[in-house]
């Protein structure tokens, strides 16, 4: 009798809390449905949920409304069908490779490649990050080495001064493509990271584009960075004429009315030299190392 009541009254209390845990669930759920279903008093259905899953990187022919570039193109731009070479657009951090290939786009209605998949270009301009074919002009690329050169057929070598191009890397590394590092920055560990920072770059600098210049065994177009600054159409257009791109004189017009873009960093005058007279010194004789070397081997490709 006693085991009996015991069961009965067990039983009756498995059962309260049965029923208190389906009402706790139901609560939280009429709580999500409440706050979840709309956004921005529009109403989210599962179809809109599962459209915000869909990703466009790196798909060719796909582009997300969400993911709209801020850059207004001079034509729509579209891959090479037939796929062609695929061409190297080589150079040293901080070189101006992301501007140059904003210029390629905006002057062919091309996409351009990467090596890399860098998110932020992804979204603005950059919708074939990570391509590497001949579906796309020019892949970038800052590596050097047999296997990071033997992907390419051709190459365009993109060289900037190393002291500009090591604080411009400098820059992108502390505020982003067309950020800057604050003064701050130098300082950090009295100097001594700066300073550092310049020694591992010079040398990057110097074996890369020494790497691309003696190694490389394809056709290779050298220009120069201030040249593109300097000149802008006629070093496009030598840079067209390389990968054998038919000119549009309506888009390449385009292009130069739109050339200063939104990844050229912008000028900004600084109230000290980061540079020590040792640094200069060395920058000097690796300048003078490499420049001599583009002078003696690809002088033809240049002018």
């Amino acid at each position: 009798m006693l085991f009996n009541r015991v069961r009965f009254w067990g039983i009756l209390l498995l059962l309260f809390v049965y029923l208190v845990g389906i009402l706790v669930l139901s609560v939280i759920s009429l709580h999500d449905n409440k706050h979840g279903r709309y956004r921005n008093g529009v109403e989210v259905t599962h179809q809109h949920l599962s459209k915000s899953k869909n990703f466009d990187f790196g798909i060719p022919g796909f582009r997300s409304p969400s993911r709209r570039s801020k850059i207004n193109w001079c034509a729509d731009l579209r891959y090479i069908d037939p796929p062609g070479e695929t061409i190297a657009l080589a150079s040293f951090p901080g070189s101006g490779n992301t501007w140059l290939r904003y210029l390629l786009q905006q002057a062919t209605g091309l996409f351009t490649g990467s090596v890399y998949k860098d998110y932020g270009l992804l979204k603005n301009g950059f919708p074939a990050e990570s391509v590497l074919n001949g579906s796309v002009l020019v892949v970038k690329t800052h590596e050097w080495g047999p296997k990071s050169r033997n992907k390419f057929s051709k190459a365009i070598l993109l060289v900037r001064a190393p002291a500009a191009s090591i604080q411009a890397e400098f820059n992108r590394q502390s505020g982003g493509h067309i950020g800057f590092a604050s003064p701050d920055r130098y300082k950090r560990m009295r100097g001594r990271y700066w300073q550092q920072f310049v020694t591992d770059k010079l040398n990057g600098w110097q074996q890369m584009n020494l790497d691309w210049l003696y190694n490389f065994t394809g056709p290779t177009h050298v220009i120069f960075y201030e040249q593109l600054v300097d000149n802008v159409e006629h070093t496009l257009r030598t840079v067209m004429a390389f990968v054998g791109v038919r000119v549009d004189e309506g888009l390449v017009q385009c292009a130069m009315e739109r050339k200063e873009g939104i990844y050229r960093r912008k000028k900004r005058a600084v109230n000290f030299d980061p540079y020590t007279e040792k640094m200069k010194e060395r920058i000097k004789e690796v300048q003078e190392k490499v420049y001599g070397a583009i002078y003696n081997l690809a002088a033809p490709a240049t002018s």
